[in-house]
């Protein structure tokens, strides 16, 4: 093979580059933290004692788990656009991430919160805690705390999945590099430099929920248990 790599072309874009890394951050992180929130709260639904809201709930989660993050995001973006709804591109990648992660989210907190045995909610009882109290202190921080590690790896694979979003003219850290492969027409040097940085974030944002475990989790810290 004769092929000289040469990346100084593709790093001559590093502006570009931050641009997309910074955008792929913004969208991960609110994604995150909504998908996080509306996750739980289906969790809740489905695990509710009305039939009709667990009957919403479950077609839900199992429509958004059995269909593209990408027709979905189409379909926010560009498929409202014709019954009058704009959508900000952002927006419309922001809101599709969320729909589709607080699916997965929905599962894993159902799975965390249907570990808590029904002797602690009596033991709570005992105590005189009332529901909401009850709620965040025996039911949802202990569900949490159990199914963490699968909630890290889930929000991991959504900032890697941002970049199906590209197809939809989101220009995060995926849509960036095409837009420098078609100046700079360096493809190998390109598809490594975004597949380093790649790798770097997905690292960084382990770390980052690693950190944070540790910090809302004070017994896991003391035991010493690998999040």
């Amino acid at each position: 093979m004769n092929y000289t790599f040469d990346f100084s072309s593709v790093l001559a874009h590093k502006d570009l580059l931050l641009h997309g890394l910074w955008t792929t951050a913004k969208l991960s992180a609110f994604a995150t933290v909504l998908g996080f929130a509306v996750g739980t709260l289906v969790a809740c639904i489905r695990l509710s004692q009305h039939k009709a809201a667990r009957f919403l709930a479950t077609a839900y989660v199992e429509f958004i788990r059995n269909t593209p993050l990408l027709i979905q995001a189409y379909f926010l973006i560009f498929g409202l656009v014709s019954v009058g709804i704009n959508l900000p591109i952002l927006a419309g990648a922001v809101i599709a991430l969320v729909i589709n992660v607080s699916a997965y989210t929905a599962e894993i907190m159902r799975a965390g919160i249907e570990s808590i045995h029904k002797g602690q909610l009596e033991a709570a009882d005992c105590l005189g805690l009332n529901k909401a109290q009850t709620f965040f202190h025996v039911v949802l921080a202990p569900a949490m705390e159990r199914v963490y590690p699968s909630l890290i790896s889930q929000y991991v694979l959504l900032m890697l999945a941002t970049s199906i979003l590209s197809a939809v003219g989101t220009e995060e850290l995926f849509g960036v590099s095409v837009r420098i492969q078609s100046l700079t027409f360096r493809n190998f040097e390109v598809f490594i430099v975004l597949g380093v940085m790649y790798l770097v974030l997905s690292f960084a944002v382990r770390f980052l929920f690693t950190l944070l475990g540790k910090f809302l989790f004070p017994r896991l810290r003391k035991l010493g248990t690998p999040l």
